[in-house]
């Protein structure tokens, strides 16, 4: 062996041992800063490890961790897709799992959904699991994110000046006497590159007063501080002669809290002490106080990881008595979720308690929700956009008629991560100039932001409401009969999957699951968005027509459909009628003092859309009744709304009998019908011009013009030739100077 040959080989030997000890100082480094929170440092240290070793699926998987943690959602989301298209959830379970979260927190709610789906299906051998529960509530959250991404606001939104927010971090508390009191994460000095100078990068109380539309440059509140520990969370007694705040330690890198209270008299600060036990549990982390008025008791709502938690951070409260005494803690139990329930704050003026959490139906990470107390806490509901974004929001609070929330999103100084720290956000409502003729928002506006909640999809159980009824009407209520289908899931996973084995029985009950969730549940959530704006609506005096169109699946004859869809549309207007001890039912009714009313168009039956692939057995109820295929088509459809002009009447023209059933019939035969349609207003009518939707269909009209209540008939005729299946064929009368059309249907089962 020649002697240069062993030369190149050392050398080789050499340079890998070198990079070898370098890789390990570079992860062990990069660890270490991890560990402590320095993230750039970090991330700095794991790509010069990945430079040396780039197949590591365990380097790769820490930094991706990392810019988790560092909240860079972008190039995370990147990160645990390399993760997993290497590993693929063997080595790290959680790695599709915090894919789809970090496209969520981007915004990209179909990919989010599509990632959560496969989450879900992976992990369903153990329903119990975090990650299973976590996945599928995602599923939920993302595809309410897709449709609330439609709402509006009546406010704008800007991030406070630079005398407040910084390229660190901030959080606001509350507004006192013209002072913003907040939260900030900050070192003594730091520079252009996040680089802390100084040794100490401290949590502090800050405070800016507000001089106009200004705000001060901020200070530290020093009479708090405690060295070596961290303050925060700022909130006043009712009588103002109290302060609550939280002071932190460091446990491991991570903050440990109990809520201290100081005395405020004269603008001097003094007994500043620990609250008891009862409130500080022992070994607890104890945080983030707010005090508030709740059955005229002064109450301490605050978050902490107590016994007795169901997961991570619970919402708790205690009442105060002669400002020093506290009971025993109880936890808010309609609110608390298994993840971390953080940042109380509570609006004396309409009852409610606003909070952050990640597990309720939101945009991104922590959304800001609300809950209404009544004698006790009502379930929550997400505060909407702007106040929410795809980012994290926290820290939400109002001062008068201007509000604030504390938000990662992008807009927030930054030095490298465009999405590393919070800034503190203040929504203002919007001031709009009216012209001296202005009275009224234009209707073209508000009938829009009304549109685009459509449409509204609402499920039903096979011939649901009123089984084996012909009536077509119901005094059912949508809610009671969605939360009666609901309850039927185990059910339709049990038919479905009956015959199947293994793998497949456990895709046919996912399917089932997923349909309950992505449809019949959604359809109650988008059912709530459309009913608030509807109701706003109403309230200023609107004249609003809602169009209902009914489905089925064809398991029943047409004309029996027809009445069973009626229903339907039926239990959607008791729901409505019956809300909130009847706040819709003046509206329904027509004698709101405003004037204001709404009346539903109900098309009870369409073209024939149900899936000619959907069994029609009644013997194959596996297939006809329990199937994915056959509940999609149960449903109504809240499909248009549109306002109703007082100069322009409703459509008077009339027929007892809209719809004829041929029942089955051989393809290419004729089929006519003779209709009976009366004029039902006092005056004389002109008929406008027929709607006709299919050259396959004729109609018959002896003249143009009917005297007030007078009768005749029209022949409507259909060819069946090239048609097989269900099949429905309808023409639409109008009049002229009315509004609406008078349908006219013709169904049959053609045989070839």
């Amino acid at each position: 062996m020649s002697r240069l040959y062993l030369i190149v080989i050392f050398f080789l030997a050499s340079t890998s041992l070198f990079s070898q000890n370098e890789l390990a100082k570079y992860l062990k480094f990069a660890d270490q800063q991890y560990k402590k929170g320095d993230y750039i440092y970090a991330l700095e240290y794991y790509q010069k490890a990945m430079e040396i070793d780039s197949n590591s699926v365990v380097i790769q998987w820490n930094y991706a961790e990392c810019l988790r943690s560092y909240k860079d959602y972008r190039n995370a989301e990147l990160a645990y897709a390399k993760v997993y298209s290497k590993e693929e959830g063997n080595i790290y379970p959680n790695s599709l799992l915090y894919l789809g979260l970090m496209q969520k927190q981007n915004g990209k709610y179909d990919e989010a959904l599509e990632t959560f789906k496969k989450v879900k299906k992976k992990f369903s051998k153990d329903k119990k699991a975090y990650i299973y529960l976590k996945s599928k509530r995602e599923i939920e959250s993302c595809l309410w994110a897709k449709s609330a991404l439609k709402d509006t606001s009546s406010v704008t939104i800007h991030s406070l000046p630079e005398t407040v927010n910084t390229k660190n971090a901030e959080f606001g508390h509350i507004i006192y006497n013209n002072l913003l009191i907040f939260s900030s994460l900050r070192p003594d000095s730091i520079n252009e590159n996040e680089e802390v100078i100084a040794t100490e990068y401290k949590t502090n109380i800050y405070y800016s007063e507000r001089k106009g539309a200004d705000q001060e440059q901020s200070q530290k509140l020093l009479a708090l501080l405690k060295e070596n520990l961290n303050t925060g969370n700022g909130t006043f007694s009712l009588d103002g002669k109290r302060f609550y705040f939280s002071l932190c330690g460091e446990d491991s890198y991570n903050y440990r809290c109990k809520i201290m209270v100081a005395k405020y008299e004269n603008e001097k600060w003094s007994n500043i002490d620990s609250l008891g036990e009862v409130i500080n549990e022992h070994d607890a982390n104890t945080t983030m106080p707010c005090i508030a008025l709740i059955d005229n008791v002064e109450t301490l709502i605050f978050s902490s990881d107590r016994k007795g938690s169901i997961g991570g951070m619970d919402l708790w409260m205690s009442q105060i008595k002669n400002g020093n005494q506290f009971s025993t803690a109880k936890p808010l139990k309609s609110i608390n979720t298994i993840e971390n329930d953080v940042t109380p704050w509570w609006d004396p003026i309409t009852k409610k308690l606003y909070f952050s959490n990640s597990w309720n139906d939101g945009f991104g990470g922590n959304d800001v929700f609300y809950s209404s107390y009544n004698s006790q806490f009502e379930a929550p509901t997400n505060a909407g956009i702007p106040i929410n974004s795809s980012a994290n929001d926290l820290y939400f609070f109002k001062d008068v008629d201007t509000a604030y929330v504390s938000s990662n999103r992008i807009g927030v100084l930054y030095s490298k991560n465009p999405t590393c720290c919070s800034d503190i956000f203040q929504l203002k409502p919007i001031v709009i100039k009216k012209q001296a003729t202005d009275s009224v928002i234009p209707k073209k506006e508000t009938l829009a932001e009304l549109s685009k909640r459509l449409p509204v999809t609402l499920y039903f159980h096979n011939d649901v409401p009123n089984p084996r009824s012909t009536d077509s009407t119901t005094k059912v209520n949508y809610i009671n009969s969605y939360s009666d289908y609901r309850q039927m899931l185990e059910q339709y996973q049990k038919e479905y999957s009956n015959g199947l084995k293994d793998s497949k029985a456990d895709e046919a009950k996912e399917d089932i699951e997923s349909f309950f969730i992505e449809y019949v549940d959604q359809g109650v959530k988008d059912l709530s968005q459309f009913r608030d704006l509807l109701f706003e609506e109403l309230e200023k005096g609107a004249k609003i027509r809602v169009t209902v169109k009914g489905f089925a699946s064809p398991l029943a004859k047409t004309n029996y459909n027809v009445n069973l869809t009626k229903r339907r549309i039926g239990s959607l207007v008791n729901y409505l009628y019956e809300y909130q001890n009847g706040i819709f039912k003046p509206y329904i009714d027509k004698n709101s003092k405003n004037g204001g009313y709404v009346e539903f168009a109900e098309i009870p039956f369409g073209e024939y859309t149900a899936n000619q692939l959907t069994s029609d057995n009644p013997n194959d109820q596996k297939n006809s009744v329990y199937s994915r295929a056959a509940a999609i088509e149960r449903k109504i459809e809240i499909q248009s709304v549109s306002f109703i002009e007082d100069s322009i009447k409703p459509i008077q023209l009339i027929s007892k009998n809209q719809l004829i059933d041929f029942g089955l019939v051989k393809s290419g035969k004729i089929l006519e019908h003779e209709f009976t349609i009366t004029n039902d207003s006092e005056n004389e009518i002109t008929l406008g011009e027929p709607r006709i939707t299919c050259d396959c269909t004729l109609l018959e009209i002896p003249k143009k013009t009917l005297a007030p209540k007078e009768s005749m008939k029209i022949k409507m005729k259909f060819d069946s030739n090239g048609y097989e299946g269900l099949t429905v064929k309808s023409v639409y009368l109008n009049v002229l100077g009315q509004e609406g059309e008078l349908r006219l249907i013709m169904s049959s089962e053609i045989q070839k």
